[in-house]
């Protein structure tokens, strides 16, 4: 194996879920308990229909269930329809570095090769956490967006490298399984540019599905190239350019997982404190909530993310619009709030809102480029009807690692996003048992509750 094949192989294999800190272990139930309820938050998003259609038509002995159903599909399609509703509306989680990536969209497949493997709780909470610092510990190496890459080739590695963890999987099958899902899973950052389509949604799901898959076959036996991130053809020359992967949490280095930023608001998470100020903003108008002018000013990588062309001011899907800083701070100043029905296409497309948008204007801040990604600043300007001049400027918006979501917010999220679908009581029971995650010994059973003829 290659030196970085090795070097992921050796940590994965020696994380101990026993050594990890209270907060570790407590960061990790959060963002299981976070990605569950987003997953039934977005349970009738068209993507997700289309993927759950494909889960259900396959069934295996030892498979994993597919949220929201009592049906145990192939491990590998659970993964993948479970993936798509995580990441259907936006609303996972975010690290953000020289590489922005959605660390939540592991969980899929670790919770998947948990339920093949008949593992527990502490290897969910192993698998997490090994997810969450692989995938960072790579953003944080070298940027691939700038090269055509999306940021989903890291996710097929580190859900590769989880769910062999849990699998149980030594440090040679391991690394076999870091190669097959580094060589066998670019994806194009096409995904992300211009109009936005359904496949965003399901993009880091097939990456959770083949990482996923990769350590299913190294367990089996099938090898991978030897060099896949070191060779003239490797990852590293083809992918990412050069790079040294950083040293990883222990001895006193914090793991990532506590530097990840938790979503208030089911939108691309640079556009977070837009909101945040455009709420406030509203607060402080007199005169009603027309504007003449509405000014957005952002870090450089904000508005390459979602304000880049012209389909931001004129979206035309759901991807687009929950990518679009106008749309979404407009939406913001006007609805008072930003939710699932901000993305409805009567909404997207209604005539007065577009015409708003055409009177927003998106600048580009320097301090806020060099700031970033520290802080994620956004500042927000209207004048409105009346002449009235206001501003207001966010840094960090509530979910930002640096501003938490309390558990009991967390909870609150959970309980908004389940609501009408999970019943009540199954609410609680999943949540007391996420709460002692550590404990739990039936993955199948606890995610079983999500559906809602559960006993």
């Amino acid at each position: 194996m290659d030196r970085i094949s090795r070097y992921l192989a050796e940590y994965a294999f020696s994380l101990d879920v026993g050594e990890l800190p209270g907060d570790v272990v407590h960061e990790s139930k959060r963002r299981v308990m976070d990605s569950l309820g987003i997953a039934m938050g977005g349970y009738d998003e068209e993507p997700c229909r289309i993927a759950r259609s494909l889960a259900l038509e396959t069934g295996a002995p030892r498979g994993a269930t597919v949220f929201g159903t009592r049906h145990k599909a192939a491990p590998d399609m659970a993964a993948f329809a479970n993936g798509t509703m995580v990441h259907s509306q936006d609303y996972m989680d975010t690290y953000l570095s020289a590489e922005a990536c959605h660390p939540s969209d592991n969980l899929s497949a670790v919770l998947a090769a948990a339920e093949h493997s008949g593992a527990g709780g502490r290897d969910v909470i192993a698998g997490a956490v090994l997810a969450y610092e692989v995938m960072c510990r790579f953003c944080d190496a070298a940027g691939v967006r700038e090269r055509g890459w999306d940021h989903v080739v890291y996710g097929a590695v580190s859900s590769a490298l989880a769910a062999g963890k849990v699998l149980g999987l030594g440090v040679s099958e391991l690394a076999e399984a870091a190669s097959l899902a580094a060589t066998s899973n670019v994806a194009l950052r096409q995904t992300r540019v211009g109009e936005v389509s359904m496949w965003k949604a399901c993009a880091p799901a097939n990456a959770a599905r083949n990482g996923l898959m990769a350590a299913l076959l190294a367990a089996r036996g099938l090898k991978g190239p030897a060099e896949a991130f070191t060779g003239e053809k490797g990852f590293l020359n083809q992918v990412t350019g050069p790079l040294e992967l950083p040293e990883f949490a222990g001895e006193g280095r914090p793991f990532m997982i506590g530097s990840t930023h938790i979503k208030l608001w089911p939108v691309q998470y640079n556009t977070q404190a837009g909101i945040q100020a455009a709420l406030q903003l509203r607060e402080d108008v007199k005169d009603g909530l027309g504007f003449r002018s509405m000014t957005i000013e952002i870090a450089d990588v904000g508005a390459d993310l979602s304000a880049d062309t012209r389909d931001k001011w004129d979206p035309r899907t759901r991807e687009t619009a929950d990518h679009s800083l106008p749309y979404i701070v407009v939406s913001a100043f006007v609805d008072g709030e930003v939710d699932r029905s901000t993305f409805d296409m009567e909404r997207i497309r209604d005539p007065e809102r577009l015409a708003l948008l055409k009177r927003v204007t998106v600048r580009r801040d320097p301090e806020f480029s060099r700031a970033y990604p520290r802080a994620l600043s956004v500042r927000v300007g209207v004048e409105t009807e009346a002449g009235e001049l206001l501003t207001r400027q966010v840094d960090y918006p509530l979910g930002h690692c640096k501003s938490p979501m309390s558990d009991v917010q967390v909870e609150e999220k959970f309980r908004r996003l389940t609501a009408g679908r999970v019943p009540e009581a199954q609410v609680d029971e999943i949540l007391r048992r996420l709460w002692s995650l550590e404990e739990e010994q039936d993955i199948g059973g606890l995610v079983g509750l999500l559906a809602p003829c559960a006993g």
